[in-house]
């Protein structure tokens, strides 16, 4: 029998009843690719969006820019970050362009208020102003340029599918991933960077191999150098309140996470060297993290969620404009083991 391609993974209530259903499938394999765990479809087709950073930056390690340009830890995680625009990324990205001999002018992702207002339902102070520092993929960018002095390519154009940089980044997603790079779909993201399609479950063995230690037998120590680095510094990989942060913080040095627009979750377990993917096909973040959480219990990653950094998340409540409890988000799937 054919897997349904989507399955229902977590329901919105109203007065106790079924209000809202999101879709979506999830995949769990291990480091070889092996599929462990799913719901509906392991290979639902899903655009990768910020799950990728990790491996986009992949290109630069590779060439040994990040060692030219004197990039520490802090800097690695931005170069997989998207980050809620506070001080301490802005100051962070604006020091990797200076390294790298550019700045704010050069960067091609554009302008959005920083993530950091809507996570804490703050609106910006009158008269503030922000520039692509702000951008949650900033961190992304600056990696992106240095790769450009590096060897020596236009700077202008240097998220254009055609360019020799992007180019680079998808034959290394493809490798990391198991693909040929001509068997991922390709988009714009909204950074204006490509974007690449992946089956969820190729999107989870990316993840498990970033997770996995020792040397990988393609990129030897820079996937551990990318864990380390994102482990250490996961509030410099997400923001303050985000839960990316909470993940990393909740088996600091095991667990690493990553997000991504229009609802993917990427994880990768050391301890158990495996890596998860979840992909909610309406695209409403709000279903993410509880499928995430419900999830990692079934594989017996997570056991009580009470005075850990995920228990804001742990029984999310929907509440209307006056802080009323109207309803609740509920996970409804049950992993089929493979």
């Amino acid at each position: 029998m054919a897997l349904a391609p989507i399955v229902p993974l977590v329901e919105a209530t109203r007065g106790g009843h079924t209000e809202s259903i999101h879709y979506g499938a999830v995949a769990v394999v291990n480091a070889r690719g092996k599929l462990l765990y799913h719901a509906g479809d392991a290979d639902f087709p899903t655009f990768t969006r910020s799950t990728i950073k990790p491996f986009q930056s992949l290109p630069l390690l590779q060439g040994g820019g990040h060692e030219r340009f004197g990039f520490d830890a802090r800097e690695l995680a931005l170069l997989c970050a998207s980050h809620s625009g506070e001080a301490m990324h802005t100051e962070t990205v604006e020091r990797m362009l200076r390294k790298a001999g550019c700045d704010e002018h050069h960067l091609r992702c554009g302008c959005h208020v920083p993530i950091f207002y809507p996570t804490h339902d703050k609106m910006p102070e009158a008269g503030t102003s922000f520039n692509q520092l702000h951008n949650n993929c900033s961190g992304k960018h600056a990696g992106f340029l240095a790769w450009c002095i590096q060897h020596g390519a236009p700077l202008d154009s240097y998220v254009e599918p055609a360019h020799p940089l992007q180019q680079a980044v998808r034959q290394s997603l493809a490798e990391v991933a198991g693909l040929a790079p001509d068997a991922m779909p390709t988009g714009i993201d909204g950074c204006s960077a490509p974007n690449f399609a992946l089956p969820l479950s190729r999107l989870a063995l990316s993840y498990a191999r970033l997770a996995q230690g020792g040397r990988d037998p393609v990129y030897g120590s820079l996937m551990e150098e990318l864990f380390q680095a994102m482990t250490m510094h996961p509030e410099l990989v997400s923001g303050t309140g985000r839960s990316d942060l909470a993940f990393m913080r909740t088996v600091p040095g095991d667990w690493v996470a990553k997000i991504g627009a229009e609802a993917v979750q990427a994880i990768g377990i050391r301890s158990m060297g495996i890596g998860i993917a979840i992909k909610i096909a309406d695209g409403n973040t709000r279903a993410l993290v509880p499928a995430a959480i419900t999830a990692l219990k079934q594989i017996g990653a997570l056991g009580a969620v009470e005075n850990t950094p995920l228990a804001p998340w742990a029984n999310p409540q929907i509440d209307n404009f006056r802080g009323m409890h109207t309803g609740d988000l509920r996970a409804v799937f049950s992993l089929a083991k493979h």
